[in-house]
């Protein structure tokens, strides 16, 4: 192994150990967001809202500051505040009503809009030495071992307290342990920067050819399928507000059912990410691997009628079949950004694909939330006529990725 592999492998390992403890600080504060709302006087209308919102903010603000880490080539200092600002999830502990703990969880997804196209440009620097699938698929295993820990820790805490519905101080004592995974997110991150300051310089000796200086037109048909398909993907605050609201789930489950959806997605990751590479590999072209796109609008068909039931059984079902769609989301749809963009154009490539991304989040989330109050059914009807809306996209999107090399 040559030393710019090693170095890599190194900075994707490092770079996976940040997610893990990040994940460990936000996604379990995801998991519990929706129910903690409820239990602070918010209803679904908000919560779907509010969720839509911040994941827009921390979506669409990435437009933005993947241009400036283009511009300024600050990879590592845009990483560091961003990753900083999670400091607002253990401070959610402090929240005493639902409008104080919406402005704190506004502000962990703005920091993932500032943190998000520079770690995203550091790890696709360190891809194109070992794969972009795979190695953005180690990236995100070792980023869901978090996601799984950090939902996992309120589980064990409502288990500790007791049978009966969790109140606000039960809610504030989990959020308040998140401040030891936070401080190991930062120490991780001056590691991987004292280890390898200059990421870029990964990637230089793989291009084989003169790169474009713009965004080509297949880069454009994928953040269309990105927007459609993301757009009838259920948020999980709102799923977690339905388990908690129709009494499918306990208080201490609802955490666990996201743990259990976090574990499959580091499988699904793995998977689907080799999957990619070797779809690349087969026709020697680095958009072919966009061909496994088409698991994401099929399986998600399936999710808005498991999820939204009343049965212990498909919410089980549905919360897997979550798992493996985010699994994707994650892995691939972040690995074709890194093949669709040339260098002096990725970081603005990701924050126009994060920002497509957000802004559908938010329209889906907030007209399910919205939708919610009236009809469930309807919430089913509309979420699948969008995905099945997407397939014709991909086709599309298909037959210019393998036609251009």
């Amino acid at each position: 192994m040559n030393s710019k592999k090693k170095a890599a492998f190194q900075l994707i390992f490092l770079f996976g150990l940040v997610s893990l403890f990040g994940d460990m600080v936000y996604e379990g504060a995801r998991s519990v967001n929706g129910p903690y709302l409820k239990t602070l006087g918010a209803n679904a209308a908000i919560v779907g809202l509010v969720a839509g919102l911040a994941e827009f903010l921390g979506y669409a603000l990435r437009l933005a500051s993947g241009y400036f880490v283009d511009k300024t080539k600050a990879y590592w200092l845009f990483t560091f505040i961003g990753y900083g600002m999670l400091v607002s999830v253990p401070l959610l502990s402090l929240a005493g009503v639902w409008q104080v703990a919406v402005v704190f969880i506004v502000m962990e997804r703005m920091g993932k809009a500032l943190r998000s196209p520079a770690r995203d440009t550091i790890l696709s620097q360190a891809t194109k030495q070992v794969g972009t699938g795979i190695g953005f698929a180690i990236a995100e295993v070792l980023d869901q071992l978090g996601a799984i820990a950090g939902p996992l820790i309120f589980t064990g805490l409502f288990v500790i307290l007791g049978k009966g519905n969790r109140n606000i101080a039960d809610y504030q004592f989990g959020y308040s342990l998140l401040w030891i995974p936070l401080i190991l997110v930062l120490l991780c991150i001056i590691f991987a920067w004292r280890s390898v300051p200059e990421p870029e310089a990964l990637e230089i000796p793989v291009i084989k050819s003169p790169q474009a200086d713009k965004l080509g037109k297949v880069f454009w048909i994928y953040t269309v399928f990105t927007f459609v398909t993301t757009l009838g993907f259920a948020n999980f605050a709102l799923i977690g507000f339905h388990f908690k609201a129709a009494r499918v789930l306990t208080d201490s489950q609802i955490p666990l059912f996201y743990a259990v959806a976090m574990g499959v997605d580091a499988l699904a990751a793995l998977a689907i990410g080799r999957l990619y590479d070797i779809f690349k590999s087969r026709r020697d072209n680095e958009k072919a691997g966009l061909a496994t796109l088409a698991v994401i609008p099929v399986l998600s068909l399936f999710i808005p009628a498991f999820v939204f039931s009343a049965k212990f059984s498909l919410a089980l079902a549905g919360a897997i079949i979550w798992g493996i769609v985010m699994g994707c989301h994650e892995t691939i749809m972040r690995s074709a950004i890194a093949d669709l963009t040339p260098l002096k154009k990725r970081g603005t490539g990701y924050g126009i694909f994060n920002s497509a991304y957000g802004l559908a989040i938010f329209i889906g989330s907030a007209v399910m939330g919205l939708l919610y109050e009236y009809s469930i059914p309807a919430v089913i009807i509309i979420s699948i006529a969008v995905e099945i809306a997407a397939i014709p996209v991909f086709f599309v999107l298909k037959k210019n990725a393998l036609t251009t090399k």
